[in-house]
């Protein structure tokens, strides 16, 4: 991670509500996810960030500067924070025009400086023909971008997205997420963005912070937090395919050994694990290989082997979700090319083989 640019601890209470904060959030350059389900916290924290809500404790600090101190009853007000704030639905002014909404925040400026502003941005996002029309003259994607100009066009310190694709259709998300993260890698200003789809988490952030039930549970790297949840309840939330029960057996040349479901397999120990101790084993979908068997089914890399039945296959999208009972039961994620080429029919026999270090496990 990056240099710590943010750094807060509060809570916000609601009367006959939750309580809603997080413990040491520490955030730096890139894009920082907030991960979770729906009511887990994640707008209250990023709106207590913003000045647009108060913490009712804790403190939060940006770049060396107290933003809120509740202590000292202290905090400081929305304008003065230099943050763009991007809400679910936009919140586009429908009487402006597009140029007049990505202006809006400029009257600071000279007209000719803000005029030039306005247009470098409408350049840059592409919408330099659209300046003229209302927002109701735009499409979902349109109105995303545009209320993006608006939050960059005064070049903030902090930049909060809250849910930003998630009003778009279908095929517009999956387009405007990847022009999502190059626009910001190219802005360069230290980013918060909330969302509950975990594709979008993992294409979009640098760093994770996983929201359970109103608390910070799980931050770091968004491929190390997803591939290595640090309780069950984590590895739910980020959609990990099989979660066993199983119980580890022993250390054995740095490895350890786990009996699940009559099946023992080799992974990496991790912190907190005990010889003889209850664990959950972790196995995400994308990384189980499938094979017909046969001399050159094992590799040197992939030391479990598990035999496998087919039990029904779903398309989803470019993928099929291969379901499969074995020992215990078991999910790979297959592209449809690797589909056909293996023939898949439920009721076949197969092989799975999974990597030591793809076998995560948790202790009870």
């Amino acid at each position: 991670m990056n240099a710590t640019r943010l750094i807060a601890t509060f809570v916000r209470t609601f009367p006959g509500g939750p309580e809603i904060g997080v413990d040491n959030l520490c955030l730096g350059d890139g894009v920082t996810v907030l991960f979770g389900a729906s009511g887990s916290g994640k707008t209250t924290i990023l709106r207590c960030l913003a000045g647009l809500d108060r913490p009712d404790q804790g403190q939060i600090q940006f770049a060396g500067s107290a933003w809120f101190d509740g202590a000292r009853r202290f905090s400081l007000p929305a304008p003065r924070r230099d943050v763009g704030y991007v809400p679910q639905d936009y919140a586009l002014f429908p009487h402006l025009t597009v140029a007049g909404n990505v202006g809006y925040g400029l009257f600071a400026l000279p007209a000719a400086e803000k005029t030039a502003r306005v247009a470098e941005t409408l350049d840059w996002l592409g919408l330099t023909d659209l300046g003229a029309r209302l927002p109701h003259m735009l499409s979902g994607g349109q109105q995303q971008r545009v209320a993006l100009a608006r939050a960059v066009v005064r070049r903030p310190q902090l930049l909060l997205l809250d849910e930003p694709l998630a009003a778009l259709d279908t095929p517009t998300r999956l387009h405007l997420r990847a022009e999502l993260r190059q626009w910001l890698r190219h802005l360069a200003i230290p980013t918060v963005l909330v969302t509950h789809d975990r594709f979008e988490a993992l294409a979009l952030g640098d760093t994770v912070v996983v929201m359970q039930a109103g608390r910070n549970v799980q931050q770091g790297v968004v491929h190390e937090v997803f591939s290595r949840p640090v309780n069950r309840a984590v590895a739910e939330l980020t959609a990990v395919e099989t979660i066993q029960p199983g119980r580890l057996v022993e250390l054995r040349d740095g490895l350890a050994v786990v009996a699940v479901g009559g099946q023992q397999l080799l992974a990496l120990p991790g912190a907190g694990l005990s010889v003889s101790g209850e664990v959950y084993v972790c196995i995400r979908a994308e990384d189980v290989i499938l094979t017909r068997g046969g001399p050159g089914a094992a590799t040197a890399s992939a030391r479990n082997r598990l035999a496998v039945t087919v039990q029904g296959l779903q398309r989803e999208g470019p993928q099929v979700r291969v379901n499969l009972e074995g020992a215990f039961p078991l999910t790979a994620l297959l592209t449809q090319a690797a589909c056909a080429e293996l023939a898949l029919h439920p009721g076949d026999f197969l092989i799975a083989l999974v990597k030591t270090p793809q076998v995560h496990l948790i202790p009870w």
